[in-house]
Parts: structure tokens; sequence; C-alpha cells
């Protein structure tokens, strides 16, 4: 099976972007056919390419992907890097439900003197962000923090955010394979976000920042909760078609 065999057959099974996946299963394959044939199958039962690969590409680094663990998203990139962009050289990081460490490993990568930790209550995910490089701690939010780190300059955060009555509204596959925990938010989507907003201020500096990856309307449903907290220029993060991505705050 060649390149161009093998992009009619992922775009004959409804794949969008199947000349590019085409080109990594191949990559992925190494030449061999059975393992290739192996590799289309899996994917066309849903399971995500990147835990079949083993990695994808995220803000120019070639990320590990363990299976279990949630795959980063291409409009997350956003967040890492205004996230980033408010590190400074030196600086201190937290990464909130780091999963593969994706977003902790974008920070070390632009800020290379700065100490970032990922943390997660997936042990699965701890293993991959370690995997990336990553100084990753399992536990509830804060709760795992090395007591040595200090205040934070930066809490980054793609907690889930999903409302609950819209997780059937997901991909078809998407939990036959990926795990809720991932993406339910509670009720309405917000019950992790607020409890982000809540707590991070305890461990950012007074001028740090929070960033968190939010989706539709979810800026409006916070107002009440933002404005009750001791934050100052929120901001909105669009990507460029206008859609909201996240949203950026500062801490006293």
């Amino acid at each position: 099976m060649n390149l161009d065999e093998l992009t009619e057959r992922l775009m004959n099974g409804g794949f969008v972007a199947a000349d590019e996946e085409a080109a990594e299963l191949m990559e992925a394959a190494g030449g061999d056919a059975a393992v290739l044939e192996e590799l289309v199958v899996r994917r066309e039962t849903g399971e995500p390419l990147a835990w079949i690969t083993g990695n994808v590409a995220f803000c120019g680094l070639t990320i590990l992907v363990h299976s279990d663990v949630y795959v980063p998203r291409w409009h997350t990139e956003l967040v890492a890097e205004r996230a980033a962009a408010r590190l400074p050289d030196g600086g201190v990081a937290i990464d909130v439900c780091t999963g593969s460490g994706a977003v902790a490993a974008t920070l070390l990568a632009r800020r290379p003197g700065a100490r970032v930790i990922g943390v997660d209550l997936d042990h699965n995910a701890v293993v991959n962000a370690r995997a990336n490089g990553v100084e990753a701690y399992a536990g509830d939010l804060f709760a795992p923090l090395p007591g040595d780190l200090g205040l934070a300059d930066v809490i980054v955060g793609v907690v889930p955010y999903v409302p609950r009555r819209a997780l059937p509204l997901l991909q078809r596959d998407t939990f036959r394979f990926e795990t809720a925990l991932a993406y339910d938010g509670g009720e309405e989507g917000l019950d992790i976000l607020v409890r982000v907003l809540e707590e991070a201020p305890r461990y950012l500096k007074p001028g740090g920042a929070l960033v968190l990856e939010v989706g539709g309307a979810q800026v409006g449903d916070l107002d009440a909760d933002i404005a009750r907290l001791p934050y100052t220029d929120v901001t909105e993060i669009t990507d460029e078609d206008g859609d909201l991505r996240g949203i950026e705050l500062t801490y006293g």
C-alpha cells in the first residue's frame, strides 16, 4: 500500500486530514507492510493517532504520548505560548492537569532556565509527562507540589471543562479509548475551572499570571467568580478565526 492508496483509504473512512495521517502512519510503520496494515486498522477503529504513532507535534516539539493519556490538541498551543510569554527566565511555572506534559515541555523549551512543575490526578499521565522531561507529581491540583517550590510566576492549565450534558456530543469514538476524567468539568463544565481560579492566588506571586483553556461562552459564565477574586487584566485568548481558546488573568 503506497501513500496515495492509504490516503484514499483514510478519506473513505471519514478522516479529515487523511493525507497527513497517512504520512505519519507510514513513517511509524518503517516500511513494514504488515505493521502498516496493523496500524491502519487500529486507526480505523477510532484509536487516537498519537497513541498509535507514540507522539504528536506540539509547539514545534515532538511530544511523546502514551496510551490512555489525553492527546494534546493544536488549539492548546495558543494557551502554551501565552503562558510562556508570561514566564520570565529563571522563573517558576505550574502546569495543572498536565497530561502528557505538552504545555510544561513547551514552557521548558521556551525558558530553559525556569523550573516548571506538572501535576495530574492520573498516575499514567505523570509517567508520560516525566518521559517528556517534565518534573511531574501525582495528585489533585496543587496538593502534590513540592515544599521547596515557592510562589509561581505562571500557573497554566488545560483542565476538564466540558459540561457533563455535552459529553455524549463528543466524537463517537472518544470514550471507547479516552477517559471521561480528561473531559468532565461537572454539570456546567465549570467545577474544576472555578477551583483553579479560587486556589491559584495562594500559589502565585503578585503580578503572576493564570492562563486557562476554556471553551465556548465559558468566560461569561465565569465572570462572577473572576469578579470576586483578586484578578486584574483579564484577557481572552482567541485563535485566528476569532474563536475563544482561553483566558489570561493577572493576580493582584
